[in-house]
C-alpha cells in the first residue's frame, strides 16, 4: 500500500504556489515538490499542518492505494 495525495490539486484550486505555501507552511518548496510527486510522505505534524492549512478532511488530501501487483 502507498499513501497518496491530492496536496496539488487542491493548491492549485485554490491558487496558492508552492512558494507561497512553503513560506506558509515554514519548511521548503523542494519538501512540497517531493510531497506532490509522492516521493516523501509528510511526517505526522506536517500532514496536520497541511490539513488545517487547506481546510479539508484528511480524506480529501490523503488516501491509500490499495492496488497490488500493479505498474505504475
Amino acid at each position: 500500500m502507498k499513501v497518496i495525495n491530492h496536496i496539488k490539486e487542491i493548491r492549485l484550486k485554490k491558487g496558492i504556489t508552492q512558494v507561497q505555501m512553503a513560506e506558509d507552511l515554514q519548511i521548503t518548496r523542494q519538501t512540497i515538490n517531493a510531497i506532490e510527486k509522492n516521493k516523501y510522505n509528510p511526517s505526522l505534524e506536517l500532514a496536520l499542518k497541511l490539513i488545517k492549512y487547506f481546510d479539508v478532511p484528511i480524506e480529501e488530501l490523503f488516501y491509500l492505494d490499495e492496488t497490488k501487483g500493479e505498474i505504475k
